[in-house]
């Protein structure tokens, strides 16, 4: 970027709402995969208006931007790859309006995810979608990527808890979408088009979210099976009942052999894999629901099924959940990090799938994620310095693709696509719809200025 296009934008941003110095600019070129670009500047908007004069301006001068919120993705969406600015709204961070009686909240894209939850929770209500990084995440990202948590299982992810938006295209237009109501079809639905877009189309300002109330109690389960078909197998049972649960969570063995020193569970030693199932709503329903999950829980290969009865053993349990990504972080820093989706009866081939290929690759793969909707977090641990492993890693991890494609899943349940699986997506998207995405792509941002390189494989010459 110019010093004249630099000075242009700290007109637009207004005084210490602009970072130019290189040092200042370097943590901005990270996300949370093990990618890295600095941008030429970092941008600080804090209203709709300057959002919308820093894309219009950008659009004259064919500057890239690259959307930012927190940076807690891991596909390389929000590094700069081609430099130009990165527009951070971390500082919109106001909740706009909460409307209990209709049950909506309206917010700026910077509000964290916890922050939606605790004013939302004063009224007796909450939003559904609740990833691991709740407490740091920002809306705007968790409506970027879709990202959802193990509530997504009953409750849906952002697509079917968010009514409408207000947002910027790469044009520099300024338009709303949606509706404030629960039900409506009037013209074509693009805020579900712009959530999982990953700021390839428009910059997400504004967003009204769908609340629900909040349930009156919750019954927390754990099921330990002796191998990993025994667990697949009831997931599949459990999930074709009609006492549908709020998260059921999958742990594989070599997971539960990692955080067997970090949980204060009680864990089998004899244990091939576990079952995490909450089940909320009334106590007399809730009731229902853990007798009905347990006669689907049990297979000839259950060794222990329990239901907390406290507060202390609940926390007991979901900290042991909890402490699989610091574990594997210690383990193997420089994971690969994959989070694939089949169809629920298709996760006993997965899961005896993925076995077959660590023993055929020599790699070693733990499988932990939100089972009730097929979303299995696949990690394979490597080291990044080792030539041959990272050979027979890549090798394996084509063939996990092939795995999952063949089961009629697809490459990614929430972490989204950014850099790590843009090469990939066309094994999953046929040519004429990547076609029909790339011209969307260029009627929302004829010039390319957003996120560009992301997503979306580049065109055949």
């Amino acid at each position: 970027m110019t010093p004249a296009q630099l000075q242009a934008l700290a007109a637009i941003t207004g005084p210490g709402n602009l970072l130019c110095d290189r040092a200042d600019c370097w943590p901005y070129g990270y996300d949370n995969s093990r990618r890295h670009q600095a941008p030429a500047a970092v941008a600080f908007p804090r209203d709709h208006e300057t959002v919308l004069r820093i894309v219009q301006f950008c659009n004259r001068e064919a500057v890239p931007i690259t959307p930012r919120g927190r940076g807690t993705g891991t596909t390389g969406a929000t590094v700069p790859t081609r430099g130009g600015l990165v527009l951070s709204t971390e500082r919109m961070d106001r909740i706009l309006a909460i409307d209990p009686a209709n049950r909506t909240i309206t917010v700026e894209p910077g509000v964290t995810n916890q922050a939606v939850q605790d004013r939302a929770g004063g009224h007796g209500l909450f939003w559904p979608p609740d990833p691991t990084s709740a407490a740091f995440c920002t809306i705007g990202g968790n409506l970027a990527y879709n990202s959802a948590g193990p509530r997504a299982v009953k409750y849906g992810t952002p697509r079917e808890n968010t009514l409408g938006l207000r947002a910027v295209s790469g044009a520099g237009e300024d338009f709303r979408c949606g509706v404030h109501t629960t039900k409506g079809v009037v013209g074509y639905d693009l805020t579900r088009l712009l959530i999982g877009s990953e700021g390839t189309l428009a910059i997400i300002t504004e967003a009204t979210l769908k609340l629900l109330p909040r349930p009156a109690t919750k019954g927390t389960m754990r099921a330990v099976y002796r191998d990993i078909g025994s667990a697949a197998r009831a997931i599949a049972g459990i999930m074709g009942q009609p006492q549908v649960p709020c998260a059921l969570e999958f742990i594989d063995a070599q997971a539960i052999a990692m955080i067997r020193h970090h949980s204060r569970a009680d864990l089998p030693r004899q244990a091939g894999a576990l079952l995490l199932i909450e089940a909320d709503g009334s106590p007399a329903t809730v009731e229902e629901a853990i007798a009905a999950i347990h006669a689907a829980a049990r297979n000839d290969g259950l060794l222990d099924f329990r239901s907390a009865t406290n507060r202390e053993e609940i926390k007991a349990l979901w900290d042991t959940r909890k402490a699989l990504s610091p574990a594997l972080r210690t383990v193997a820093p420089k994971k690969i990090n994959e989070d694939v989706v089949v169809p629920v009866s298709r996760l006993p081939d997965l899961i005896m799938g993925l076995e077959a290929l660590a023993r055929r690759f020599a790699i070693t793969i733990v499988n932990f994620g939100h089972a009730g909707n097929g979303n299995i977090h696949v990690n394979l641990l490597v080291d990044p310095d080792d030539g041959d492993q990272m050979a027979r890693a890549h090798a394996c991890l084509d063939q996990v693709f092939g795995l999952v494609l063949s089961l009629n899943g697809t490459l990614s349940g929430e972490h989204g696509v950014g850099l790590e699986k843009r090469d990939f997506i066309a094994r999953e998207i046929g040519a004429e719809a990547l076609g029909l995405m790339r011209r969307i792509k260029d009627q929302f941002d004829p010039r390319h200025i957003l996120n560009p390189g992301k997503m979306l494989p580049p065109a055949s010459p």
